[in-house]
């Protein structure tokens, strides 16, 4: 691994002086010249920067020499080197390279006292060279072992990511050439859910094959509707699987199990064509798909489909590039929750082409009254249990005011971890937010109600669906409510009080 720090106080962009015609011109020095050394000077020859390499071994410098690199032979641990080199000009970087460590940090700490601006690269040899050499203060201690392994698993990385984008397309051009692709996503799609889709619409569209955007619930959440709206995307709302027999195949995006909140059957009836989301779903071994990518390693489904876009060459326009930046923003709490190195990397490569005006008109849209009573319901009837809140807010209309009372109620002061209860027509809601660094929510979630219904979620979110069941026949919605308030407060403490005991 490489140490880096700023060039504060270094010389302007590699500019030396030619004493010999009085001319700037850009030098880098290379202090002992093996494979590695060659392959730098290689590579700085390539881009136009002049090169000056000292080694040891005279017949190496004699064959540098043919291939028209300034080489000199001499030691480098000798202060009279740096001196050689003074005298052709102040060179903007001293690349520090043999297979030697006290040779490496001889010459570094000469290199040090005698031109203390110049940039000061090292190569690491021994396991307690970056300590002393972050002692002399070089610019970057170099770690060849450790580039060389994170190139090759890059380089796999790479391959496998080009292999499943080919499969990706055999899929959807697989569909019949007067047929279409549906896109299901979840019943009260977010923006991950939403911009993911759009992507893979994208991809569809670049081969030729036409696609629909499907959902079956409601965009209850201010923030997705405005989101919608904003950006003009195209959904089509269904109401059951009668109209998914229009679509020649199907894919299910930001979700991995049928059924599970989406218009889908349950499996094994439901199984499709195309599953991509970024967390594991439970009853997951019973879903088969022919293309199944579930990467954990991201913190959105839209950061997946940034790489698919990226290797598969397809254009990205404004609208897609906000949708998606929207997209890994909304999932990762803005880069604050479960963000990964991946999520960072799509978002630099959106952000360049992302409307900054749209996705700012998107960040802060109107509450609406719905959702302002809801609020007000969950903090009237909440009860708090140590750093545990647990609330129900009664019967919604708009099930994504539910999570939206989470995030609300977690905000205050000692409350650790908020579950907001309400009932959405036939089904219990149950919607969790924890900020207590050692509880995982989505884990306690799963564990609490997978076998009353369905349920999933991460480190710090999670929601479940509870059929009615044997509550179905009660008329009276507060006593509704009440009862099923009750069983899910039971049955989450209960999960709780065993985690903190193991």
């Amino acid at each position: 691994m490489s140490t880096e720090k700023s060039g504060t106080g270094h010389k302007s962009a590699g500019k030396g002086k030619d004493k010999g015609n009085g001319k700037d011109k850009i030098v880098h020095v290379i202090f002992g010249c093996g494979s590695v050394g060659y392959a730098v000077a290689k590579e700085l020859k390539a881009q136009g920067i002049e090169v000056v390499i000292v080694d040891t071994d005279e017949k190496k410098v004699e064959l540098l020499k043919e291939e028209d690199f300034v080489a000199f032979v001499g030691d480098i641990s000798e202060p009279k080197e740096i001196a050689r080199i003074q005298r052709e000009g102040e060179p903007e970087a001293f690349f520090v390279l043999s297979n030697s460590s006290e040779v490496n940090k001889k010459a570094a700490k000469n290199i040090k006292e005698k031109l203390p601006r110049t940039y000061l690269i090292v190569r690491v040899i021994e396991p307690g060279d970056k300590e002393d050499l972050e002692e002399l203060d070089v610019d970057v201690a170099l770690s060849i072992r450790n580039i060389v392994s994170r190139a090759a698993i890059e380089a796999l990385g790479r391959v496998k990511a080009q292999s499943k984008a080919k499969e990706l397309i055999a899929i959807i051009e697989a569909v019949n050439k007067k047929g279409k692709l549906g896109i299901v996503v979840h019943d009260s799609p977010d923006s991950d859910a939403i911009a993911s889709a759009l992507a893979l619409k994208q991809i569809a569209k670049n081969v030729d094959v036409p696609a629909d955007i499907l959902y079956r619930g409601e965009i209850g959440h201010h923030v997705n509707r405005a989101f919608v709206n904003i950006l003009g995307i195209e959904m089509r709302q269904i109401a059951g699987e009668e109209e998914l027999k229009e679509y020649d195949k199907l894919a299910l995006m930001d979700a991995s199990v049928p059924g599970a909140n989406n218009l889908l059957p349950p499996p094994p009836e439901g199984n499709v064509d195309i599953i991509i989301d970024h967390h594991v779903g439970n009853n997951k071994e019973n879903v088969h798909a022919d293309f199944f990518d579930v990467r954990t390693d991201n913190g959105a489904t839209s950061t997946i489909m940034t790489r698919y876009l990226q290797e598969l060459g397809i254009p990205v326009d404004k609208i897609l590039a906000t949708a998606l930046l929207q997209g890994i923003r909304t999932d990762t709490s803005g880069f604050k929750r479960e963000t990964h190195p991946s999520d960072f990397s799509a978002a630099a490569f959106l952000h360049v082409k992302a409307d900054k005006e749209l996705l700012e008109q998107m960040e802060t849209p109107p509450m609406s009254t719905e959702m302002l009573n809801v609020i007000g319901n969950a903090i009237v009837h909440k009860k708090i249990k140590g750093s545990y809140l647990i609330t129900n807010v009664g019967a919604v209309v708009n099930r994504d005011a539910i999570p939206q009372a989470a995030d609300y109620l977690l905000n205050l002061e000692g409350i650790t971890t908020a579950i907001v209860i309400g009932l959405c027509e036939d089904t219990i809601c149950v919607s969790g937010r924890s900020k207590d660094i050692r509880v995982n929510i989505g884990d306690a979630f799963v564990h609490a109600f997978k076998e009353m219904g369905s349920a999933g979620g991460h480190a710090t979110m999670a929601a479940a669906q509870l059929p009615l069941g044997i509550f179905s026949g009660i008329k009276d919605k507060n006593t509704l409510i009440q009862l099923a308030e009750d069983a899910v407060t039971k049955r989450f403490m209960s999960v709780m009080k065993e985690e903190k005991s193991e």
